[in-house]
């Protein structure tokens, strides 16, 4: 399958511009900036605000935290909204590394059904608003067909050993080593035939996090 270009809008090597990781350097420089666009001086935006020239100039420099009342006439007489005052404050970012072999074993809805799922990593405060739970499942002559896995957003799965035909509503999809599926999982799905044993597979579940956690 050929995807197009133009449907995907988010280039993976883009970098953004610098961030400060002090919070009162981030909102000056974003004041600095915002004054200097529209082009006043730091005595006119004094006497749009109300704020001395000293005050001003402090909050410019990241000397000092800025109430929020003080946010609010700088944001009205700039014309940004606040949030624009932290657009360079660089929070923390979290990453998991998961050596070979390790994780974290989990009871899931398939376990009963002899499928061990081993969680990779999760990252439960993140930026992106999404939540990705990645899963290593491993089928095993105990296993058995489970095809009634139905939950919110989407997950990809890509075959690593074994072969297995999967099901994803009422399409039937021989996967082999190498093989990949990506559907949205609110339609029934799971493998209906095991066909070469120990099979192992990556799945990755992704669902907004004000969504339904998958079951």
């Amino acid at each position: 399958m050929r995807v197009e270009e133009a449907t995907l809008t988010q280039n993976p090597h883009a970098v953004r511009e610098p961030k400060e990781n002090n919070l009162e350097m981030a909102i000056g420089h974003e004041v600095r900036a915002a004054r200097r666009q529209l082009g006043i001086t730091v005595a006119d935006l004094a006497a749009a605000t109300g704020l001395s020239i000293g005050m001003l100039s402090k909050i410019e420099n990241g000397n000092i935290s800025p109430s929020l009342t003080t946010l609010q006439s700088l944001s009205r007489a700039l014309g940004v909204p606040i949030t624009a005052f932290f657009r360079r404050y660089e929070e923390p970012r979290n990453a998991v590394f998961v050596k070979s072999g390790e994780g974290v074993e989990l009871e899931r809805r398939g376990t009963r059904a002899g499928h061990q799922y081993r969680l990779l990593g999760h990252i439960d405060n993140n930026s992106s608003g999404v939540m990705v739970e990645p899963y290593l499942i491993t089928l095993s002559q105990d296993s058995d067909t489970f095809p009634t896995f139905q939950h919110a957003g989407l997950e990809f799965l890509h075959m690593l050993e074994g072969e297995v035909v999967y099901r994803h509503g009422d399409q039937l999809f021989h996967m082999q080593p190498g093989d990949s599926l990506f559907f949205d999982a609110d339609a029934p799905h799971g493998p209906e035939q095991l066909v070469r044993l120990p099979a192992q597979y990556l799945s990755i579940i992704s669902y907004p996090k004000s969504g339904t956690e998958p079951g």
